[in-house]
């Protein structure tokens, strides 16, 4: 563990109770309520996801007496809580819990046993636009990140609600703004989920359009909305149906493939094949909410089998602990997951 002695001044043991008592002084410089949270917020997220120790706040000084191991925790999580707060970067009751979940995921953390530590996770800047920065927020999302540095070809896969897309598209306008790549193509297989879209009014364009809408949302987050027009005028950045790919290659381009567990095998082979030079492919998907026809096979659920192992190829896997949305989508996709299970449903 890493002695920080701006932010503790030690940890003491009682063997006979089989407790331990930790000090931290904050320095004068940090305001306590960065640390504390308004109306001590933050405090009350620690003492919740410790509910066996004493913790206590008088002026700068903090005090914890408990367990030793959950002491020994939180004298990590104030470390990592400096951390993030010297890079000006404020803490949020979100980045508390998942700097707590992530302490005890990992153990002894990136010092001992070669994991990030939290404050590694939360302060890895990806984009910033439009005056506010996408970074990762999970330890697994960080890995997905990183995966995208390192590999042409990387699948995010994972429930709803854990930015798998979302931090695609934040790396994909990261290597357009740099000139790693000098376009982007957006793509997503034509599958109505439950509806037919030629029922819906107008022209195949317009029909379409809806479908690929969560893309466009995730560009105008991330872009200046007057641009992008002029962008997909231009082809710099191209949105169209996974059908339009057949035939092509695709040269110094990033390239997202979303929805792709509702591509079957076929689709996902002349997909693939599409890749040209100095491009790369990130496809994402959701095993679990597959809306192809019955009898028809998931070509993201085959082609694990057929490429894990394959160099330059990295499979990411994000689960319902790395859902960003409300709480209860977490929540949601366990009972989903838990009700499949009981029930020996595993998809298509």
């Amino acid at each position: 563990m890493t002695q920080t002695p701006t932010a503790r001044d030690g940890a003491s043991h009682d063997g006979a109770r089989g407790q331990a008592r930790a000090h931290f002084t904050v320095p004068a410089k940090h305001p306590m309520v960065t640390l504390l949270g308004s109306g001590d917020a933050l405090l009350r997220v620690i003492e919740r996801s410790f509910p066996d120790t004493d913790i206590h706040v008088r002026g700068n000084q903090v005090s914890a007496v408990g367990e030793a191991a959950e002491v020994a925790l939180i004298q990590r999580l104030f470390d990592e809580m400096m951390l993030v707060l010297r890079t000006g970067q404020p803490m949020t009751e979100d980045a508390v819990e998942r700097s707590i979940a992530m302490l005890r995921a990992g153990g002894e953390g990136s010092a001992e046993g070669g994991e990030e530590t939290p404050a590694e996770v939360l302060t890895q800047n990806i984009l910033s636009s439009r005056g506010r920065t996408i970074r990762p927020k999970t330890l697994n999302q960080k890995r997905y990140v990183d995966a995208i540095d390192k590999h042409t070809i990387v699948f995010g896969i994972g429930p709803a609600g854990t930015g798998k897309t979302y931090l695609a598209m934040a790396k994909a306008v990261q290597a357009l703004q740099s000139k790693q790549v000098n376009r982007i193509i957006l793509t997503r297989p034509a599958v109505e989920a439950g509806e037919r879209l030629g029922f819906l009014p107008g022209t195949l364009y317009e029909k379409i359009d809806p479908y690929l809408r969560p893309l466009y949302d995730a560009l105008h987050d991330m872009l200046d909305p007057d641009s992008i027009p002029k962008l997909m005028a231009s082809g710099t950045i191209e949105v169209a149906p996974l059908a339009y790919m057949r035939g092509r290659t695709l040269n110094d381009a990033f390239i997202i493939l979303d929805e792709a567990q509702n591509t079957n095998p076929e689709q996902m082979k002349m997909f693939l094949t599409r890749l040209g030079f100095d491009s790369k492919i990130v496809i994402t998907g959701d095993v679990t909410q597959v809306d192809l026809p019955n009898g028809t096979k998931s070509g993201l659920r085959q082609v694990r089998d057929i490429l894990d192992g394959v160099q330059d190829v990295h499979f990411s896997t994000l689960t319902s602990q790395d859902v960003v949305r409300h709480k209860l989508v977490g929540r949601i996709v366990d009972a989903y997951e838990q009700y499949d299970s009981r029930n020996g449903r595993n998809g298509k």
